[in-house]
């Protein structure tokens, strides 16, 4: 479906019925009077054909039956996303009664036939009256009453949550939280129930760790995709990383400080299998959301998964190993972030942080060299993986039972001597297999995830797709998340076709517009515009001439895509994190988290799209930060407002501060105690298919925070931002360490009570990841992580899930990262 067509609402009102027999209406055209034609033309059998909604519309307020009376009343004048209850009263004995809509914006009524009709209003732009009309019948006459609602445009519908450092998700009154899929939850009917001591094995059939970026895709109950489905679906989510003190009975072995000896196998099992993805069937009964552990569509998507590539890397001698020769398949995918869903319903994993997997021997530099590779030991150090590391956990010390098993030694890129020159013989070249976009069919548990090698390799945090206008070519928006990395977007050679979104074969659409396109980096100037750079192989410095990397071709490009944007000159920014689509505006917004190495002065010195360097006063024993510690968010409108476009105009959101920080340094945004924050992180607007993504759109901002928690856990706030330079300039002073530098930048309207927290987390957690239903009124967020700063697996220093809501936990219970799900109380759309 195009996203765009639910924006510009057609209610579908076209002739499509060939019969010749009179409609109701050319009868009423020849009526003597109305009265005639509702007893004599109306007769008993054609009202239980055509309900009483329609002949609510001919009662005009008239009481025509004489011993009825009706009066109609509505809940108060409201706002778009709010849930409106129609109260009908008859007096006497009626055959009938029911609910019409008159005028205004066409809205679904619930319970229309009853006395008693809901609806959610609209998302309309100025104040709007819709009218509705009650009719009773008694012996086919009439008696009917309207009654008129008042809509307002989209607002934020809560009240503000205060900061807390409790170990709980707290949520505004009038809403519930219920915990839906928590680390180790069983998703086969074989797997017993997590016992979460430490015991627990074959996290290739549990739920994984470190719960991240999400999806949520319809189900129909056939069990068919079904977009617009709200009671049932499946969720996609990403397991980023693991705590893994919470994961065997006393902690893992063998990673004290200066250990040699090997892991123990089972252990690094456990640890490989809880990355990945999951995908889950979700259901809701009344008002109940529980997951399906027997479901047929349940998967987990591990790093030892089998994987193919696809798009211009596909086979290129960077990608052969010892266990892919051909350099087209891999194994898995790691450290999976943020995330992406496509129109035509799969869903995008962004691989992240996977260069820290990996060990590296001290003297592979040299023998890289000696062996006519020196080019490689510069990619692989712009990509931070430097010699004389172990890798993340020690997975590759472990001796596997079976000699023959590679799962722990792939993660050793140190080049073996004596083996193939092409690589095919060691795992040298494994690290070229990750930093992709993944795609995953979550509709088909058997199919193979495809990596998508034209939208480049980095530490890619998500993918967000722009609106889709047929005809146009689409582009979908990433970030690299390191400090000083940049702003990218890919723009797909295929234009937009809207009958892509309900194809079958799934994975094909993909192949249709992630496989050849254009990937560009973003350059931010200092007037406010900005250019997208093409990434491709020939152009300007991407030659074999170039002095820091001589590149070989377009795959070569896109596997190095970090030197080959180094290259054109690209703005590096403050760690670009999660990006988002603002459905009515088109405008992207992108977090920028943090950067501990921005300066006043020097290299990586303050500029105009990002301005602040500065001391922040952490008091938790922690010692302050520095640079600019608590982010911002940026956003920009492409010129003509296509996704085509190569030029934009942008200006910064917000500024992440505490309330209490200099406004003229830090505070920049004029935050309070109802929205103040630090590090923003996750990124989302809401669907729209709902009020929520209609309009005004809701954008929601998460934290992955470790500056302000001496204040505050981390948090969820909701916005309703405005648009690129409804703001103005501001020249900006930063000191630090005794240097002092001013830089001129672009900041939007402040945001006031537009911005306001709307969720608090647990303790030591990270709250990332959202995703709704279709219709709002069930949204889905993940709590990564809580109690992550245990120095024992006896002493945790979380107890959450188990003690949500004030339920008893011994101090003991080991926490779980988990998916939540919130709900309005009055089944209102969630934020409005």
């Amino acid at each position: 479906m195009n996203t765009n067509d639910l924006i510009a609402y057609d209610d579908g009102d076209i002739d499509t019925n060939t019969s010749t027999a009179p409609s109701l209406g050319d009868l009423v055209q020849i009526r003597y009077s109305r009265r005639q034609t509702l007893m004599n033309g109306l007769t008993a059998m054609s009202t239980a054909v055509f309900g009483s909604a329609l002949l609510a519309g001919c009662g005009d307020d008239e009481s025509e039956a004489a011993d009825l009376t009706v009066s109609a009343t509505a809940s108060a004048a409201t706002t778009a996303g709010r849930p409106v209850t129609l109260t009908g009263t008859v007096t006497g004995a009626a055959d009938s009664a029911g609910w019409a809509q008159v005028s205004g914006p066409t809205v679904t009524l619930s319970g229309a036939a009853t006395n008693t009709a809901t609806f959610i209003a609209p998302a309309v732009a100025t104040g709007t009256e819709m009218t509705f009309r009650f009719t009773a019948l008694k012996g086919g006459a009439p008696a009917s009453a309207t009654v008129a609602v008042t809509v307002g445009a989209p607002a934020l519908g809560f009240t503000a949550v205060a900061k807390s450092l409790a170990d709980t998700v707290a949520v505004p009154t009038g809403y519930s939280v219920t915990v839906l899929y928590r680390l180790g939850d069983p998703i086969a009917a074989s797997v017993p129930a997590y016992a979460n001591n430490g015991s627990d094995t074959n996290f290739a059939q549990r739920a994984g760790d470190h719960h991240d970026g999400m999806s949520y895709f319809g189900l129909s109950g056939a069990g068919a995709p079904d977009a617009t489905s709200s009671t049932r679906g499946l969720l996609a989510m990403n397991h980023e990383n693991i705590t893994e003190i919470y994961l065997h009975p006393n902690g893992p072995t063998g990673l004290e400080s200066g250990a040699t000896a090997p892991r123990p196998e089972a252990e690094v099992i456990k640890e490989i299998e809880c990355h990945g993805v999951s995908v889950v069937e979700v259901s809701r009964t009344g008002t109940a959301w529980a997951y399906v552990p027997t479901s047929t569509f349940n998967r987990r998507i591990t790093p030892n998964t089998p994987m193919s590539f696809s798009g211009p890397v596909r086979g290129n001698a960077q990608l052969r190993t010892a266990f892919s020769a051909d350099g087209t398949a891999g194994r898995g995918t790691i450290n999976n972030c943020a995330n992406g869903t496509m129109p035509w319903q799969t869903y995008l994993t962004a691989e992240e942080n996977w260069a820290g997997y990996f060990r590296r021997d001290t003297g592979d530099v040299a023998a890289r060299t000696a062996a006519g590779l020196a080019r490689q030991n510069v990619a692989l150090a712009r990509y931070g993986i430097g010699q004389g590391r172990a890798g993340n956990y020690r997975w590759t010390s472990v001796v596997p039972a079976d000699a023959t098993s590679t799962i722990f030694s792939r993660w050793n890129a140190t080049l073996r001597a004596g083996t193939a020159a092409d690589g095919t013989g060691d795992f040298r070249n494994e690290p070229n297999q990750f930093g992709w976009i993944v795609e995953i069919d979550p509709f088909n548990p058997q199919s193979t995830p495809r990596k998508r090698t034209a939208l480049g390799r980095m530490n890619h945090e998500g993918c967000q797709i722009g609106r889709t206008v047929a005809g146009v070519k689409p582009a979908f928006y990433m970030g690299d998340d390191a400090q000083n990395e940049y702003i990218y977007k890919f723009v797909s050679n295929t234009a937009w076709a809207a009958a892509d979104a309900t194809a079958t074969d799934r994975l094909a659409i993909g192949d249709k517009y992630l496989d050849a396109g254009t990937l560009y980096v973003a350059r931010f100037n200092a007037d406010g515009s900005g250019q997208w750079l093409p990434l491709v192989f020939g152009q300007g410095p991407l030659t074999s001439a170039n002095a820091t990397y001589a590149f070989e071709s377009q795959a070569d490009v896109l596997i190095n895509t970090r030197l080959a944007a180094d290259a054109l000159g690209a703005t590096p920014m403050d760690r670009p994190e999660w990006t988002a689509v603002n459905p009515a505006t088109g405008e992207m917004y992108c977090t920028l988290t943090n950067n501990s190495s921005r300066t006043p002065t020097g290299t990586r010195a303050v500029d105009p799209a990002n301005p602040r360097a500065y001391t922040d006063p952490k008091v938790d024993g922690r010692g302050p930060g520095t640079g600019n510690v608590n982010g911002h968010v940026i956003r920009l409108r492409e010129t003509g407002d296509t996704s085509e476009a190569t030029g934009f105009t942008w200006d910064i959101y917000a500024f992440g501060s505490g309330s209490d920080l200099d406004p003229a340094t830090i505070n920049l945004s004029g935050l309070d105690a109802s929205n103040d924050l630090s590090s923003p992180d996750g990124l989302w607007f809401g669907l729209p298919s709902n009020p929520s993504g209609q309009v005004t759109p809701v954008m929601w901002i998460q934290t992955d925070d470790g500056a302000y928690t001496d204040v505050t856990n981390c948090m969820m706030l909701a916005a309703i931002p405005g648009t690129v330079g409804d703001g103005g300039t501001r020249t900006v002073t930063s000191t630090l360490n005794g240097a002092t530098g001013t830089t001129t930048t672009r900041i939007g309207k402040a945001p006031g009570a537009t911005l306001r927290r709307f969720l608090v987390g647990p303790k030591q957690c990270e709250i990332t990841g959202i995703h709704s239903t279709p219709d709002g009124r069930s949204v889905f967020v993940n709590i990564q992580h809580p109690g992550e700063g245990a120095s024992s697996a006896g002493s945790p220093t979380s107890n959450w899930p188990t003690n949500q809501g004030g339920a008893a936990a011994p101090a003991t219970t080991r926490p779980r990262s988990a998916t939540i799900v919130i709900t309005r109380d009055d089944g209102g759309v969630v934020g409005l």
